[in-house]
């Protein structure tokens, strides 16, 4: 009997072996996060363990989360099942993007799992645990009392410091501390990565200030701030190093990605190509691959629901377009123009920026009931009653 039970115990040992990478990697989430920015869930029996990765968004702003429909104050978890043994030499991850109080319209995670989804399969095409310790002994013989990195930091001490976050370890910002306001200036990961990245300067103040000091400061601060926003947007796709393994490198990609959601397309990822800014909200951009993928396969429709639940709002952003289309300078304040595929002709966009129609844009508008008129029936009857009046009216309000 002792033999039975000892039989048991070492194949249950063997079952739950986990890869010495995989250890390296939960302790590296440990050692840059806390402890409880990670939990780990093995299933030995079938050779597979589920890594928690705990992204903290307490950073976003109170609207921005409210308009998300996020809890800004619970971490959003990104699950991700791996092989217990294999670690990254077993099959691609999957991926699980949710918030445990938050059940129901979580768009947002259907988002960001897809960006975190093309993440993973983009860089599992390299990975392996030999080459991520490669790249870790690479990176422990750069840091060696008298090494490299020594020479490397004092050629750059003559230059202005970079923010610290976490997904630069290496930078200090006490200079910037003592020459400007922290609280003023919000050097921090959290509003820095909150503002949205563009390096356009339509007035040209930069260049146009007078040389005394104060304005010296002035524009010394703008140009840090500058730097700051186009750290946080513009490179929010940047793929951090493996330097502390993978689980800390899809940590910091995803606190990358998280407050510039609203500037991409919840379709193709790319940019929105709208003049006037972001969307407070995801959205679709207006590229017809991805106007026609979302209305006529209905991709990512769940992560771009509708503006807002409110009646209000609704009808204040219908009110808003019917202004803009009265206004004589609709032709510049009506942008972004609706891109709609045609109900009758899926191939096709009844509303297209390239042929813009303002007539028929109003004649459709004009058709569209108000919220209030809506909420009298049921989806399916207000919308053949929207189709009677204006086979077009109904897909303008969802765009």
């Amino acid at each position: 009997s002792e033999q039975f039970l000892y039989g048991i115990q070492g194949s249950c040992a063997a079952d739950l072996y986990r890869h010495p990478q995989l250890d390296a990697d939960i302790e590296a989430v440990k050692d840059i996060y806390t402890d409880s920015a990670i939990s780990v869930r093995e299933y030995g029996t079938i050779d597979d363990v589920d890594i928690d990765l705990h992204i903290n968004i307490s950073f976003l702003d109170e609207e921005v989360a409210t308009a998300w429909k996020i809890i800004r104050t619970e971490p959003i978890i990104l699950r991700l099942r791996f092989s217990l043994s294999q670690y990254l030499d077993g099959p691609e991850p999957s991926v699980e993007v949710f918030q445990p109080s938050n059940k129901e319209g979580f768009s947002l995670g259907l988002q960001l799992k897809k960006i975190l989804s093309t993440f993973t399969s983009q860089q599992w095409k390299h990975l392996s645990n030999e080459f991520l310790k490669a790249q870790q002994e690479k990176r422990h013989s750069w840091f060696k009392a008298g090494g490299t990195i020594k020479k490397f930091r004092a050629g750059l001490s003559i230059f202005s410091p970079i923010p610290k976050s976490p997904s630069f370890p290496l930078i200090q910002d006490t200079v910037l501390k003592g020459k400007l306001s922290v609280p003023e200036l919000r050097v921090t990961r959290l509003m820095n990565r909150s503002i949205s990245c563009t390096m356009k300067n339509p007035k040209g103040e930069l260049f146009s200030y007078p040389p005394n000091s104060q304005v010296r400061a002035s524009l010394h601060k703008s140009l840090i701030e500058l730097f700051f926003s186009s750290q946080a947007g513009g490179h929010c796709k940047n793929i951090p190093t493996l330097e502390y393994g993978f689980l800390v490198q899809i940590m910091k990609y995803s606190e990358q990605r998280i407050p510039t959601l609203n500037e991409y397309c919840v379709v193709c990822d790319e940019q929105h190509v709208f003049q006037n800014g972001s969307m407070l909200k995801p959205a679709v951009c207006t590229r017809e691959l991805c106007v026609f993928s979302f209305y006529t396969l209905g991709v990512m429709s769940g992560a771009a629901e509708e503006v807002a639940t409110g009646a209000e709002v609704v009808d204040l952003l219908v009110a808003m377009c019917r202004a803009a289309l009265e206004s004589p300078r609709k032709s510049i304040i009506f942008e972004p123009y609706p891109s709609v595929v045609d109900p009758n002709d899926p191939k096709t966009l009844a509303f297209n920026p390239k042929k813009k129609n303002y007539e028929r844009l109003q004649k459709a508008l004009d058709s569209v009931m108000s919220i209030r008129e809506m909420t009298q029936g049921s989806y399916l009857e207000i919308k053949k009653q929207m189709d009677k009046l204006d086979p077009l009216a109904h897909p303008l309000l969802q765009w």
